[in-house]
């Protein structure tokens, strides 16, 4: 029989919106009933906002540690190594064990970036959890971020492993996060080569770290 998508729409949903900014939101699951995928994604999302809004955290003496909080999140509501196989595609299984733990470490920075960019782009809006669809181990958060002047739309795909929901894409607007990666790294893979495709990658990370650490003006 064909497997049907199944639509569920959260208690957030008839709450209405979440606040981004608002960090004292509880999505844990009530008498240890396991968390819904929409439950999932509130608690990646308010905890990036702690973290991110801790003036504390800000300074660049402490870049170090707000990476280091960024990146624990990501490893815990992140399905990583499921995006960064993804997104290499074709050359992951020809890489060693070793190389394929030395490019999922770079991808984890790569997607603690890229995350924090896109709540900090956010950061005053309202969320508003739409439904969430379900197949199978696979589920779709649809969301809509209200801004000033315009609305987003962004929709999270997960996957159901150990008991727990993780996020493997987030599309915004229609783009495709893991489909962005891919088409890069594809690129430079076939311009460079994947050695190539490292070095810019830790290039990026050395960058970006550096930035952090300098003074505020």
């Amino acid at each position: 029989m064909r497997n049907a998508w199944v639509i569920r729409v959260g208690m957030v949903t008839l709450v209405g919106v979440m606040v981004l900014s608002d960090g004292h939101l509880s999505t844990a699951a009530p008498n240890g009933i396991e968390p819904s995928a929409t439950e999932a994604v509130e608690s990646a999302v308010i905890d990036l906002k702690r973290v991110l809004n801790d003036d504390a955290l800000k300074q660049p003496g402490r870049a170090k540690e707000r990476r280091y909080e960024i990146e624990e999140i990501i490893k815990h509501r992140v399905d990583y190594e499921e995006m960064a196989r993804r997104a290499l595609g074709a050359p992951w299984p020809t890489l060693s064990n070793r190389d394929q733990h030395a490019f999922v470490d770079l991808f984890v920075q790569l997607l603690r970036d890229t995350f924090a960019g896109r709540v900090i782009e956010h950061s005053d809006a309202r969320m508003v959890f739409l439904g969430e669809l379900r197949k199978d181990a696979f589920a779709e958060v649809k969301t809509e971020v209200k801004g000033h002047k315009i609305d987003t739309s962004i929709d999270f795909r997960l996957i159901h492993r150990a008991h727990e929901w993780w996020v493997y894409d987030v599309v915004i607007d229609g783009a495709s996060i893991l489909s962005n990666y891919r088409s890069q790294f594809t690129s430079i893979i076939r311009d460079v080569s994947y050695v190539g495709l490292v070095e810019k990658m830790e290039q990026k990370a050395v960058t970006a770290k550096l930035f952090e650490q300098s003074p505020l003006p």
